[in-house]
Formats: structure tokens, sequence, C-alpha cells
């Protein structure tokens, strides 16, 4: 039986990039990497939380920032092109998103239009340019965050809905044309999180109780319960794991 330390988990001398690893579910996502081994960029208008500075600075790691609007796709092309241009990209993970809440009938179209630039043609257009000089190498990881309404509806947020299941869709075909080339892709579908994201939710206390009533857990998921997961498919350990969408809800969707 092999020593628990063999055990293929850890991201060590690995080279990471986070889109909007800043803070919430990404900056649990960046420290979890961080905590792992890897050297980790941070693609985010804002600054990493300083917090995730000093875990770098505590493994002797390198954590970079980039700053960058991942909607505008000549500004991401060029943050990507200078990044490639000094490190070899092994893991990305595709977390940035926004949301926007409306009842369908009166959605703005340019707030449909926004939501998917950032949740879906970002998701797409980065992967994309990381994703060649993998193909070259014939290894790498990329995991992006998907959702719960990835496989639901919800209620309101119908840009949200679209963009995540073209997520969870966009995954499987990636990883058909990829994976026989060294480069496994999937996606993890968080279930009701605890972050700014969800702030309206949480601030209302009907639908803050449902929803903890029908989580079997009994509480709204942190930032690490997402990190655990996107680590496990960033390693070595997922080597014969791609096209799959993991929820982590707590239980939601066995209900």
């Amino acid at each position: 039986m092999s020593e628990l330390h063999s055990l293929p988990y850890r991201l060590v001398g690995s080279e990471a990039v986070v889109t909007g690893g800043n803070v919430g579910l990404g900056g649990g996502v960046t420290a979890a990497l961080l905590r792992g081994g890897a050297n980790v960029t941070v693609l985010s208008r804002s600054e990493p939380d300083p917090a995730l500075s000093g875990i770098a600075d505590a493994s002797g790691l390198t954590l970079r920032h980039i700053a960058v609007n991942l909607a505008d796709e000549r500004e991401t092309e060029h943050a990507l092109d200078w990044l490639l241009s000094k490190i070899e990209i092994d893991i990305l993970v595709n977390n940035a998103g926004v949301q926007r809440r409306y009842p369908a009938e009166n959605f703005p179209t340019d707030e449909f239009d926004a939501v998917l630039d950032v949740n879906l043609r970002a998701v797409f257009h980065v992967t994309q340019r990381v994703a060649r000089p993998m193909l070259e190498r014939g290894r790498g990881r990329v995991i992006s965050i998907a959702s719960l309404l990835s496989y639901q509806g919800g209620l309101n947020v119908a840009a949200y809905a679209a963009s995540k299941g073209a997520v969870a869709q966009l995954t499987k075909a990636l990883s058909n044309e990829w994976s026989g080339r060294g480069i496994n892709v999937n996606a993890v579908a968080p279930g009701y999180m605890q972050t700014a994201l969800n702030e309206q939710l949480i601030a209302d206390p009907v639908r803050s109780r449902q929803i903890s009533e029908r989580i079997p857990v009994g509480r709204w998921g942190q930032p690490d319960d997402i990190a655990g997961a996107v680590c496990f498919l960033a390693s070595t350990a997922a080597d014969y794991v791609t096209g799959i969408v993991l929820p982590v809800d707590g239980g939601w969707l066995a209900r």
C-alpha cells in the first residue's frame, strides 16, 4: 500500500491562472491553489485580497495580478499575450462571472448581453488562447465554474441560466476535442454559495430560508467547498477525469 504522502494531489511547481480570482469563490480557489504549491496569476479588474499575498509569501510562491476587463476581447488578448510570453500555463480556472436579475419579459437586452459577454464569451476566448500552447505541449487542465443553473432554470435569471448551461456544454465539447491531445477539460457546478453574487437572495429572509431548508447539508456553500473540487480536477489525481460537470451543492440536486 502506497504511503499517503505519495498521493498525487499536490500542485507543486504548476502555473495557474484564475479569472476573477481576487475575492469570493475565485479568492478561495486562488488560496487553495497556492496552498497546493502552485504559482497563481489572477485576471480581474481589482486587486486580490491582501490575505492571498500573505499565503503566497509564506510559501515562497508567486501571486501575480493583471488588471483586465474580461468583457473586452482586445484588452484580454493583450493581457494573455503578455502573460504567455512569461510563463507556461498548466492550469486555467474560468471563474469570473456576473449576475443580473430581472423578470424575463423585462430583461434589458444590453444587460443580457453583458452577462453572456463575461460568463460565456470570455470563457471561450480565454480558454482558446490559453489552450493553444497547452496543445503544443500536450498537457494542461481547464476548469470552468458552471452552476446549478447549468441544470435548472432558476427565477429571474434568464441570462445567467443561459450562460451557465452553455458553459456546461462548452466543457463537454472542448473535452471531446482536446482530451486525446493532453488537456483535461472539466467544470464545477456550485450550489448556493454565500458570496456577493447571491447577496440579494441572502438578504431576502423568505428565499434564504426556503433555499437553506432544501439543502440536505443544511447550509449555504463557502469558497473552500469549491476550492477542493477545483484542486482535485487540477491535479494528477484527475488524470482520467474529463468532460464532467461536477456539482458541489450540498446535495441540492439529489433532493
